[in-house]
């Protein structure tokens, strides 16, 4: 076997290594095919190095992502601060209700312009502050800086987790966009957020005999989106026959 042959059967057959000579040096038909010593000797020794780099790299990501998931656990832990308030037995988790605003994306007829990825990473990346900050409510009387400070902090924490600076760049744009209501998708995860509220809410009433008026009306004339509006509108339609 010569060195050409030897070199090549090396970079196709270990999976550890990455063959960094260009083509025309290991094909057969090169006048100049003889590879000396030395260049085999580094093109190994970089292979080696290059290949336990990826593994650390790989490792890490890893490791950065497993600890997300794991705060994203308090999601599921975490259940929603209104309707304890108003003593709902078994009330939702934060997570019950993002599922449900991801499946609500899934169903939501095509709007010209929207993204629909966009909106299901500006609705996760939103709630998911509130595995860190909790979930925060009018009621709690918390003035909307604090609560945008908390949240920002919250972020700072989640991509600091993430360790990837182009993520950590990416979520926070996603989160301004989201806080400053200031595209499309913004406004339908807001009005989607309000009318999974208002649909939960109505479920209640018809399983427990709550009277959740109060849910209603806090949504009453905010929704943006045609979208949204419709939506509301067939919850409250719904609400209105069952109180006959």
């Amino acid at each position: 076997m010569t060195g050409s042959q030897a070199l090549t059967s090396l970079c196709t057959k270990s999976h550890r290594s990455f063959c960094l000579l260009p083509p025309f040096i290991l094909s057969s038909s090169n006048p100049h095919r003889r590879i000396p010593h030395q260049i085999r000797t580094i093109t190994v020794r970089m292979s080696s190095s290059q290949s336990a780099s990826s593994s650390a790299s790989t490792a890490s990501t890893a490791a950065s992502a497993i600890d997300f998931l794991t705060l994203c656990h308090r999601l599921k832990t975490t259940k929603r601060a209104g309707w304890i308030r108003r003593d709902v037995k078994g009330p939702e988790s934060i997570a019950d209700h993002m599922y449900r605003m991801g499946i609500m994306a899934l169903v939501a007829p095509d709007i010209p312009g929207i993204d629909r990825d966009r909106f299901l990473f500006l609705y996760a990346y939103d709630l998911i502050n509130a595995a860190i900050v909790g979930d925060i409510t009018p009621a709690d009387g918390v003035p909307k800086s604090e609560k945008s400070r908390m949240e920002r902090e919250a972020l700072d924490h989640m991509c600091t987790l993430l360790g990837e600076p182009s993520r950590a760049k990416e979520i926070h744009e996603l989160w301004m966009e989201y806080e400053e209501n200031s595209s499309p998708e913004a406004k339908i995860v807001k009005d989607f957020d309000k009318v999974e509220m208002i649909l939960q809410a109505l479920e209640y009433e018809n399983e427990q005999g709550h009277d959740l008026e109060e849910f209603f009306q806090s949504t009453a004339g905010k929704f943006q989106t045609d979208v949204g509006k419709a939506w509301a509108a067939e919850v409250a339609s719904r609400r209105k026959q069952n109180k006959h």
